[in-house]
């Protein structure tokens, strides 16, 4: 499967692919087909980073 890493933590952090999309500025559906096709490692790294701060900030307000 495509971009298993970034699937690994999304669940683990409790991140839905809506929250990391609506962070990078782009539709839920735009999301979904990038996830289809292996992203450059720089890409991930660069998603990884916004997952981070988008489960933070889920933490703040629980």
């Amino acid at each position: 499967m495509a971009n298993e890493i970034i699937r690994t933590e999304l669940k683990e952090k409790g991140v839905r692919q809506w929250e990391l999309a609506a962070a990078i500025g782009v539709s839920e559906q735009t999301m979904v087909r990038r996830m289809r096709f292996e992203m450059p490692d720089e890409v991930q790294l660069h998603l990884l980073e916004v997952i981070e701060k988008v489960a933070a900030k889920k933490r703040e307000v629980a």
